[in-house]
């Protein structure tokens, strides 16, 4: 009995030198900056070093809940999820069942739709912004002018939900091409065998997607919702590129708004409260979402 004690924790010990090096690196770069942003949110942080940090508790908290900017970003940005996360899959979903049927240029299909989602999001936020210019110099303007759709050009980043238009559209032409490949990863493990069995009881295509292929590809359509609703949270370039919170700030989200408080107004303690405060929300999200996608993978395996 002793012996194997021994034994197991002389292994352990001999792990250890093997581990030691990425909980090092894992001290530095994760945990030092979590417990320094949390200590800068309880205190009026000024980023020059030759004056002191007034501690001020939870004040930057308190104020936080009573930010109306805050709860405007807040509100964007779940506009954001909700408007972008549903388009991607179903769009991604339908382009990965043709894909799949091995239809003639299929290769090239999968190209094509996946350079968005390999292009940067710098370069595809200024092409955006060029498409939807205001006047007639923006592409999207001169072609309902010159088609008679509309009599004066729109101004899209001038308006509220029509600048968070072009932000969601840019969204969901980006992110389809992800969801594609994802989906058509999950319809290749599938057993053709279900679908020759279906096809000779007479199920036409759409009742083979829908007793088929929807509930088989229960666990990836979890693990790409959880993926897109904790990315939602993330959003920022497109924003920053295009709008930068314009008109009024009426297009800022959780980020490009830390981003501003931070790095325009040099309120650094109240930048990092924020930042505590969206980080806990997307922990609960993310873990609540990965308990649904586990609830539903076991009611797929029943």
């Amino acid at each position: 009995m002793k012996k194997s004690l021994k034994y197991k924790y002389r292994n352990e010990l001999e792990v250890l030198p093997f581990l030691l090096p990425g909980f090092i690196l894992l001290l530095i770069f994760i945990f030092y900056p979590i417990a320094k942003n949390f200590y800068m949110s309880l205190s009026d942080y000024n980023i020059f070093l030759d004056k002191m940090n007034k501690f001020v508790g939870f004040a930057n908290y308190i104020k936080a809940l009573k930010d109306v900017v805050l709860w405007d970003s807040f509100v964007n940005t779940a506009l954001y999820a909700i408007v972008t996360v549903l388009p991607q899959m179903v769009l991604g979903l339908i382009l990965a069942i043709i894909i799949n049927t091995k239809i003639k240029g299929s290769f090239l299909f999968r190209i094509l739709f996946y350079i968005p989602v390999i292009t940067s999001w710098l370069i595809v936020s200024l092409i955006f912004r060029y498409i939807f210019e205001s006047g007639d110099a923006g592409l999207i303007n001169y072609i309902l002018l010159k088609s008679g759709i509309i009599p004066n050009s729109i101004s899209w980043f001038s308006n509220r939900w029509t600048a968070n238009a072009v932000i969601w559209i840019l969204a969901v032409w980006k992110g389809i091409g992800w969801n594609m490949i994802v989906f058509l990863a999950g319809l290749q493990g599938i057993d053709r065998s279900y679908y020759e069995a279906a096809e000779i009881d007479g199920a036409n295509t759409v009742q083979k997607v829908r007793y088929i292929t929807v509930p088989l590809l229960k666990p990836v359509i979890f693990f790409v919702m959880t993926n897109l609703l904790v990315g939602s949270f993330n959003v920022f370039t497109q924003v920053y590129i295009m709008t930068n919170g314009a008109p009024m700030g009426r297009t800022q989200v959780l980020l490009s708004y830390m981003y501003k408080v931070a790095f325009t107004d040099f309120n650094i303690g109240y930048s990092s409260a924020l930042s505590v405060i969206v980080g806990l929300f997307i922990f609960i999200l993310a873990m609540g979402q990965m308990k649904f996608m586990n609830m539903g993978y076991k009611e797929s395996q029943l």
